[in-house]
């Protein structure tokens, strides 16, 4: 695997990796992940994670860019170890460099489409028109896709964009999955108290990357609705990213200092569990999503969802199975907020039908899925003119 993206930067990208290769090695399948050096980090216990030298990302500190030479240097490296495929998980450096090495190894390549770029890249570049930019998004997206044997897509909304663009190749929607162990227990009372939170008060819940296309003033503006009707409520925004300076002004311009909780990056292992455990409701409003995993995350933690479904939420919310879907409103988001903090019977129910929900999203089998392709994608090299398709059987090899 190659990407532009690994921890120590928190975002679903890096979750994606680290779940696929757990459960891929699980199953029997070894990988090498190629990543950015990111300044005062080591990976001692994974000798399969090979960082190479990287650039800062201008206007944007969190990311890395790695140095595409350096990635293409690794090529005697990792020759000897007889690669079959090279999956590229990000469209930068990662891009080209693993295009590269696949061609270096005579391997195929296949690329995961994990960020809806056409609603992304006009936070990062200022001063560019959003048409242009959205343009330049499409007709990157269009070229780099169009350029590897395979895609992977994590879900029916962002396969049906990309369609829309241009892509031919070949594209499979395979969602991250979620290791369900992973949110068993937690402290929420634990968490609550931490925070000064009383017992009895209405918690809501964001988790991600606090960025700008999070659409986090959304959520911002939803709660001063509910905070005017429900003083006792709370928010609690998990993470850190470029617009934590502006939602922060945001919030006290709303009278809402008081009520908002900006608690940072949390330990998956630790923290964010308890975290989730706190919460009554987990509120989401991103209209850029591929596929929303915060979303299963909560209900894996037996956490009711309100949250919109645009682009990729639409395969995790659009049942209704565990979640509230309100309309794309301010009032009719804090709506539904409010109905269903006085509706007991309303708030069990939604638990109990996200947990059943999210087992079927569950890692092992959407790893088993992606092997699958692997090996489809690999038979169709070694067999000019076979198309690459997911099958039923079982893959009796795995990537070396």
């Amino acid at each position: 695997m190659v990407s532009d993206v690994h921890f120590p930067r928190v975002n679903g990208v890096s979750t994606s990796i680290r779940t696929f290769r757990a459960e891929l090695a699980a199953a029997g399948h070894a990988s090498t992940l190629i990543a950015p050096e990111y300044p005062g980090r080591s990976d001692p216990d994974d000798p399969d994670v090979l960082r190479v030298a990287s650039w800062r990302v201008p206007f944007d500190p969190e990311d890395r860019l790695m140095r595409p030479g350096r990635v293409r240097a690794l090529v005697d490296t990792l020759r000897p170890r007889g690669f079959d495929l090279v999956h590229v998980q990000t469209p930068f450096a990662a891009h080209g460099a693993g295009i590269a090495l696949a061609r270096a190894l005579r391997v195929p390549v296949i690329e995961t489409y994990h960020t809806f770029f056409e609603e992304y890249l006009f936070h990062y570049v200022p001063g560019m028109p959003r048409a242009w930019m959205r343009a330049a998004a499409r007709a990157l997206s269009r070229h780099q896709c169009n350029a590897v044997d395979a895609l992977v897509v994590p879900s029916t909304p962002m396969r049906d964009a990309l369609v829309a663009y241009g892509v031919t190749t070949p594209m499979h929607v395979i969602p991250t999955g979620i290791p369900l162990a992973a949110f068993a227990g937690g402290d929420g009372a634990r968490f609550r108290a931490a925070l000064g939170i009383d017992a009895g008060a209405l918690v809501l819940l964001f988790v991600g990357r606090v960025a700008f296309e999070k659409n986090i003033d959304f959520l911002l503006r939803m709660f001063g609705r509910v905070h005017a009707r429900a003083p006792h409520a709370r928010l609690v925004i998990a993470g850190e990213g470029p617009a934590d300076a502006s939602l922060r002004a945001l919030a006290r311009t709303l009278g809402l200092a008081d009520a908002v909780h900006f608690v940072g990056y949390l330990d998956r292992a630790t923290t964010l569990v308890d975290c989730y455990r706190a919460a009554d409701a987990f509120v989401f409003a991103s209209r850029t999503e591929t596929q929303g995993l915060v979303l299963l995350e909560a209900m894996a933690a037996g956490v009711p969802v309100i949250s919109t479904a645009v682009m990729g939420t639409r395969d995790v919310v659009g049942t209704g199975r565990g979640a509230l879907v309100p309309d794309d409103d301010e009032a009719a988001f804090a709506d539904a907020v409010l109905r269903f903090a006085a509706d007991p019977a309303l708030r069990s129910s939604l638990a109990q039908g996200g947990q059943a929900w999210v087992r079927e999203w569950r890692a092992d089998a959407l790893a088993a899925r992606l092997a699958r392709l692997y090996a489809d994608v690999i038979d169709a090299e070694r067999r000019p003119g076979a198309s690459v398709c997911l099958v039923t059987r079982r893959s009796t090899r795995g990537t070396r």
